[in-house]
């Protein structure tokens, strides 16, 4: 872990000597909701694959850099593109930019997904606040030697989506205009879709979205004392409520569609963070 810590830091160096920059809030971007990174002023972009020790990713919807700048005024870095379990990475290296942020200064985390939903009221379009999370995967980003200058050996996931932000977020919502679900969202490992009887199972446990990020990352962030934020764009219908088969680009398609309001709504949040 003493390495991790090492890496994380020559991370962190580097791209504070490319941008001088100190983001409080980071922004952990779903798949084709890169749209919010657009609009910030005094942006400097950085590869993910110049900094040292970062995954690399090649997944479609992701454009795979960190852009640090300034939105609605407030000092922000966004992640454009993350990694996931199913593309081989380890949990360890599904957070590593989590740990990375915390180094550049990062205290809040907003991390947003596509995924698909289970709760039978939600629509393809919707968006949803994260509430709690199920993680149906037999790993953690926490797993392996503790190193103390990061966090606890056993750190708490009783509200490991900031109740504070989550309030704030439904305001700012209401202000907006935007109807605004909230729930349970559940990790599943990818990367194949979820067969009808695991969604079944999953309704069981209470979750009322499913998806193949943003548990490794919440539980990262808790660890490392930042507040989370969680919102889910619902992309489609879990199957078995689903009429037609499940595509990564009719996923990016919703994804693009509520892209607008889901701008909306962040940005209507990060002034009063």
């Amino acid at each position: 872990m003493s390495e991790y810590y090492e890496h994380a830091v020559q991370s962190a160096q580097y791209i504070q000597s490319r941008c001088a920059l100190a983001p409080e809030t980071g922004l952990i971007l779903g798949s084709g909701l890169g749209a919010l990174s657009a609009g910030m002023k005094d942006a400097v972009t950085i590869p993910y694959s110049n900094i040292p020790w970062f995954p690399k990713s090649s997944l479609a919807g992701h454009a795979d850099c960190l852009i640090l700048g300034t939105l609605e005024d407030h000092p922000a870095v966004v992640m454009s593109g993350r990694f996931h379990y199913y593309e081989g990475f380890t949990m360890k290296e599904v957070a590593y930019p989590v740990y990375v942020l915390k180094l550049l200064g990062v205290k809040n985390l907003i991390i947003t997904n596509s995924c698909g939903g289970i709760n039978p009221d939600f629509r393809p379009g919707d968006l949803m606040l994260i509430r709690d999370f199920i993680n149906t995967v037999a790993d953690n980003s926490l797993i392996g030697a503790n190193d103390e200058r990061f966090g606890p050996r056993f750190p708490d996931m009783s509200e490991p989506y900031d109740s504070r932000l989550c309030s704030l977020a439904k305001k700012c919502a209401d202000a907006e205009g935007i109807a605004c679900r909230e729930g349970v969202y559940a990790l599943f490992s990818g990367p194949c879709y979820e067969t009808a009887a695991e969604i079944r199972a999953l309704h069981v446990l209470g979750a009322d979205a499913v998806g193949m990020s943003t548990v490794p990352e919440t539980i990262a962030a808790n660890y490392l004392g930042m507040r989370v934020l969680g919102i889910c764009c619902i992309t489609n219908l879990a199957t078995g409520l689903a009429r037609e088969k499940h595509t990564h680009e009719e996923v990016l398609r919703i994804a693009g569609e509520s892209s607008e309001r889901m701008c909306r709504w962040i940005r209507r949040i990060l002034p009063q963070l």
